[in-house]
């Protein structure tokens, strides 16, 4: 039986058992300190669900051979540029969140086929040039966010400021129009069906694709590269098609975060936003080589439910000053650099 305990624990990984018991940790201490923990369980499937897309976003970049998209920038970009154009045309309701997500995804098909002939040309370094590639573009976007001519009083600095502002409210479009469809409550707990709907497609998508014929080949070219080859497969163009695919989640991704958060954040904003999407598909067990739909999952809920759950418990705690929101980023960035030194294995 020990045998069989240690077996499951070495597949299951010992990272992610010390999450869950830690996480256990967290709502023992709130249910002792009386918070509210229905709103605690409904924030956890709030900001699991805002930032799915994004964590899944790796698993098409990890399965071509490129690795962890640190550049994922790039396609958020592309997502917030569509945003503001659908706003600066005045559209509303479904009509401008699908406007926004047709035209991001036009402009990530064109930014990842660039950006994947970049990562084709610095093989075994993708994630550091990716890192560097990501944080460019998002300089150079600042400097288009001043300069563009949009005339929308709903974006620009208003009593005639040039540029776009750093946060644009999204309340007269396409506001929470995922979070609030098929939204129900159970016992106080609110479940956004319709946004996890939409998260299912996605994930059933992906997940088709990668059974697919051009699937398993870009899955071939980046487990085996020189197998590949053999099999008369086109390496390059799998890891561009692979990045495309990225890109164009991450594009996709942005546009339902930034719904469920009601702003679209332009300037650095997306600066760091590979980050938290790398560390939750790591702490679900994937790995620079390996990953899948299951990771995704896993890893965005336990990551997000750390985050949700440790600010107010450190608030009641340590409810002096700003003590507890210095704790929520440690946290967070404590995460993130754990996962981060589990790049190798996912162990």
């Amino acid at each position: 039986m020990s045998q069989k305990i240690k077996k499951f624990l070495d597949k299951f990984g010992y990272t992610r058992i010390i999450i869950i018991l830690f996480l256990i940790m967290l709502f023992i201490a709130a249910f002792a300190l009386e918070l509210q923990t229905d709103s605690l369980i409904s924030g956890i499937l709030n900001r699991a669900g805002m930032n799915m897309i994004l964590t899944l976003a790796m698993v098409p970049s990890i399965q071509s051979g490129t690795g962890l998209n640190f550049g994922l920038s790039v396609g958020i970009l592309c997502g917030v540029l569509g945003a503001v154009l659908s706003i600066a045309m005045n559209l509303t309701g479904w009509q401008a969140f699908l406007i926004a997500n047709g035209l991001g995804i036009v402009f990530a098909i064109i930014a990842g086929y660039i950006y994947g002939l970049l990562l084709n040309r610095v093989k075994t370094q993708e994630m550091l040039i990716g890192t560097y590639a990501g944080f460019s573009v998002v300089s150079g976007m600042c400097m288009f966010w001043i300069l563009a001519p949009f005339k929308s009083p709903k974006m620009i600095w208003p009593y005639g400021g040039r540029g776009l502002r750093v946060t644009v409210s999204l309340e007269d479009t396409f506001d929470k129009i995922l979070n609030n469809f098929l939204l129900r409550e159970y016992n106080g707990i609110e479940v956004p069906w319709g946004l996890y709907a939409y998260i299912i497609l996605l994930c059933l998508a992906v997940w088709l694709f990668s059974r697919s014929k051009t699937g398993i080949a870009m899955q071939t070219a980046g487990s085996n590269p020189r197998f590949a080859e053999s099999c008369g497969i086109n390496v390059d163009g799998m890891r561009i098609i692979g990045t495309i695919l990225s890109t164009v989640l991450g594009a996709m991704g942005i546009l339902v975060y930034a719904q469920s958060y009601g702003f679209l954040q332009l300037y650095n904003a997306p600066l760091y936003m590979a980050f938290p999407a790398v560390a939750a598909i790591l702490i679900g067990g994937a790995s620079v080589h390996k990953a899948s739909i299951a990771h995704v999952i896993i890893g965005t809920f336990l990551f997000q439910a750390l985050l949700v759950v440790a600010l107010p418990v450190t608030n009641a705690v340590l409810p002096e000053g700003n003590l507890s929101e210095v704790v929520r980023i440690i946290i967070s960035n404590g995460i993130i650099v754990y996962a981060l030194t589990r790049i190798g294995g996912g162990e």
